[in-house]
């Protein structure tokens, strides 16, 4: 490859990079060709990006990137598969459900949420991650608590007044 190549695909990779929240370092190198295709088209129905880089031009593209991304440094051996989203825990389920019975394709590590994440055993750490979503449906479920006890509160006492008056309406 000519070095204005190498300094194109970088400049994409750190463009890329730059552009997702979150993503996914992986070893999909002992997948075959079916599995491989079936594992695009599940990212491309999840809205992740999946590409296939050699770990010098990653590695080169990260070092273009604001940031220490030098832990990541140890798992950019062998082949490497990059799954970028926005969403943080999707690619964590879709790997997951994927590696069922094989362990293919393995977790090398992850950058989430502005941390890093090493080794397969934080596989299910990551599935456990809420997205942004699902936090803010917690709080807003959190805040609506409160009323809807008041409220209901408020309701139950009316009607039980309202009982009360009527009873001794009738007498």
């Amino acid at each position: 490859m000519r070095k204005e190549d190498k300094a194109a695909v970088i400049e994409q990779i750190a463009t890329t990079v730059g552009k997702y929240a979150n993503f996914y370092l992986m070893d999909i190198a002992t997948l075959n060709a079916a599995k491989t295709v079936n594992l695009r088209r599940e990212c491309n129905k999840q809205e992740i990006k999946l590409l296939v880089v050699k770990n010098t031009l990653f590695k080169k593209a990260l070092e273009k990137i604001e940031g220490d991304y030098s832990e990541l440094e140890p798992a950019l051996k062998g082949n490497t598969a990059i799954m970028f989203s926005d969403n943080a825990n999707s690619p964590a389920k879709l790997i997951k459900t994927f590696a069922k019975g094989t362990n293919i394709p393995a977790l090398k590590a992850a950058y989430v949420q502005e941390s890093f994440y090493i080794g397969a055993e934080n596989l299910d750490l990551l599935v456990a991650i809420k997205s942004k979503n699902e936090l803010i449906g917690d709080v807003i479920a959190l805040l609506q608590s409160p009323a809807k006890n008041v409220i209901s509160a408020l309701q139950s006492g009316g009607q039980t007044i309202h009982g009360v008056l009527k009873t001794l309406a009738e007498r």
